[in-house]
Order: structure tokens, then sequence, then C-alpha cells
């Protein structure tokens, strides 16, 4: 069985983006494929974080994992920091990559534009290298991605077969997986750009714990624009197009059949049908999570993570030692 592996950073609540986004299609994913799933906690260190709270973070997302639908028995679940390889590897991989190349990644220089004036942390800098550590770690065949990360796969492609050549063939160059549909969210407020926590306006997104009835009226402010035709065009209607992706990708129904189905009906009517479907969709999952949030059950499942992951890990980096002549042959 071939192998996929993705990380999600505890530095904020999950949303209804990162459901369809990502969480969705792991859903599908853990049945054809065996599954690594960590909690990128090391990632989140890139800025300062109250530590309860990130503590708080990494367990809330274990548990809405499970109660989006991720089985414990198909997804090995852990905690980036508890497998001290990662850390391990990406200094290896460092003394592999070059200033420039990380310079030039797009997440960094928009972050760099976000913090003007701040002081900027050489994690920040570094990251993509940790997140090609997290992935080749394990000899990922595949790994899920977004529009926004396939610059940071494609370093992590370069820097394994650099390495490949320089040492032989060692690292397996992982290939990128992106979903044709529902990748990427859009903001309810601001449809031209993704969906995120970090939005000004709380209007723009829906947490995955959000009250119902708020997440009901989150759909039906929805900015859409002047028409009212449900007609998919995400250039000229993007705001409508945005809800008709989220309606599509949570039926199953095509975007052909949604026009069909609303031809001649106005907006009002789509919407109220949609946060109706959305509610119908999150409101299980949020009955799931009390469930589980209550009980022992996460720390017993990243206990098993951990210990799984632990050994796989181990022989990757005693190898990797082992071509770069570190420490002494085993």
């Amino acid at each position: 069985m071939k192998r996929m592996v993705s990380g999600i950073k505890p530095t904020g609540e999950l949303t209804l983006g990162n459901y369809i986004g990502a969480i969705k299609n792991f859903i599908e994913f853990q049945n054809e494929y065996e599954m690594f799933i960590f909690i990128a906690d090391l990632h989140a260190l890139t800025k300062p974080q109250d530590r309860l709270k990130l503590r708080k973070r990494i367990k809330d997302i274990t548990a809405l994992y499970i109660a989006c639908g991720l089985d414990p028995d198909k997804v090995t679940i852990f905690i980036q920091s508890e497998i001290p390889a990662h850390s391990q590897l990406a200094y290896l991989l460092e003394c592999h990559s070059y200033i420039g190349e990380l310079g030039r990644m797009t997440q960094y220089k928009d972050q760099i534009s976000k913090q003007a004036g701040e002081s900027i942390t050489a994690s920040l800098f570094t990251y993509p290298v940790l997140m090609a550590a997290d992935i080749i770690l394990y000899d990922a065949d595949f790994v899920p991605v977004g529009d926004d990360q396939k610059q940071h796969i494609e370093l992590t492609r370069n820097i394994a077969q650099r390495f490949n050549s320089r040492h032989g063939d060692f690292f397996k160059v992982p290939e990128p997986v992106i979903p044709k549909q529902g990748a990427r969210i859009m903001d309810l407020q601001d449809p031209l750009n993704k969906m995120s926590k970090s939005d000004d306006s709380d209007k723009g997104y829906i947490l995955l714990l959000d009250d119902l009835n708020r997440i009901k009226n989150k759909i039906k402010g929805a900015v859409t624009d002047s028409f009212s035709d449900v007609r998919f065009d995400l250039e000229k209607k993007p705001g409508i197009s945005n809800l008709m992706t989220i309606y599509s990708t949570l039926t199953k129904k095509s975007i052909k059949e949604i026009e069909d189905k609303y031809r001649g009906k106005g907006y009002g009517e789509f919407k109220s049908d949609l946060a109706d479907i959305v509610v119908a969709t999150i409101k299980p999952i949020q009955e799931k999570y009390n469930n589980i949030i209550k009980s022992t059950k996460i720390d017993e499942i990243l206990d098993v993570g951990r210990d799984k992951i632990s050994k796989i890990a181990y022989k990757k980096i005693m190898k990797a030692n082992n071509k770069l002549g570190l420490g002494r042959k085993r």
C-alpha cells in the first residue's frame, strides 16, 4: 500500500475550509493509502505561542479529526515534536538547502510583508526545510496539498533529489496530490481570499465548533453579487461560485446539477438550502467531538501513534546519519 503523509499546524481552530480542503479528502484517502497524519506543533513556533493554548489546540484538532471520520485503526495520528527525528533530519536537509531557494518561497515573502516592522524568526525562513523533513522522513509516496503549498512540495522534491544525487538513492521523492474540487474554499466576506481563522472578520469563516445558528447566519450573509442567477463563474461571480463549491463538495452534486436545480430561483433560496446542508454536516461532528474530548481516547490514540512512528523515524534517521558519516557506524 502506498504511503501518504500530511500535517496540520495547531495555530487556530479548524474551519469549514479545513474540512473540505483537507479532512474530507483524508477520510477517502484512509481507505486507499497508509496514512500518517501529524500535528505540526514545531511549525507553530515560528511565532510566539501561549503554552496552555497550544496544548489545548493539539488535543482539539486530534478530537476533531476523529469526530470528522478519521479512523485510528486506519490512520496513524501523532504529534510532530514527540518524534525527535523530525528536527534532526531538518538540520541534515538544511545542509543540502540554499539560502536563495528558501528566500524565493512565496509564503515566506507574504509573511515578511504581513509582519513588516516586526522581528522575523530564523525558523520562519527555514520552515520549508522542516516541512521537507516531515515528509521524506517517512518515504511518503504522496502528499495532499492545496494550491498554496505546491511550491513547498517542489522544494521538498528538489532537496530529496539533491541528497540522493550526492549520497546515493536514499529518500523517496514524493508526489503532490491536489484535489480538483474543494481544495481552496474562500472567505465568505472576501471571496478572492482563502477562508482562514486569521481573517479580520469572523463572518468570513465558519468554524467546525461554531454555534449552529451562527453558521446559518454566516452562510445567509455571505457576499455574492448584484445579480441573482445561481451560476458558476469564478472571475465574474466569485462569491456565489465559492458557495456553489461548498454545496458541491458536501452533497457530491455537480456544478451543473446545482445550476439546473436553482435556475430561475434567487440567492436567498440557494443560501437557505446551503445553510441547512452545512449545519447537517457539522452537527454530528460537534456531537462526536463533545464525547471524544471528555474521554481518555485522545491520549491513547496519540500514544499508539508516537510508539509506532518513533520506530520508523529512528531507523530512517540512523541510516541518514550513516550516509553522511555521522557518529559511529551502526
